[in-house]
């Protein structure tokens, strides 16, 4: 196994296509979206039953290198900033296959 950084990202739908950008900037290979996700953070409340995609949230999930890690966090803290959400990085392993 080998180690890695698991970077998981929440923050508005409109905004997951330039988190995906970042990502393949920095050099990740792949990642997981999850589209319309709830929840409740600093802003409140996040319903998925809203008339527009615009309001809703996304989940991105990936993984990183320990050199990517600070690279990929301090391009997606501006988005969050704007529009809010989180980024969490954690340790984890990877299991090669």
């Amino acid at each position: 196994m080998e180690a890695i950084k698991k970077i998981e990202i929440v923050t508005n739908s409109l905004e997951i296509t330039k988190v995906l950008e970042i990502l393949e900037k920095v050099g990740v290979s792949g990642y997981t979206v999850i589209e319309d996700v709830t929840g409740k953070g600093d802003r409140g409340k996040v319903f998925n039953d809203l008339e527009t995609h615009a309001l809703t949230n996304g989940y991105v999930m990936s993984v990183c290198t320990h050199e990517q890690e600070q690279e990929l966090v301090t391009a997606i803290e501006p988005i969050l900033k704007k529009f809010g959400g989180v980024c969490i990085v954690s340790d984890a392993k990877w299991i090669a296959h």
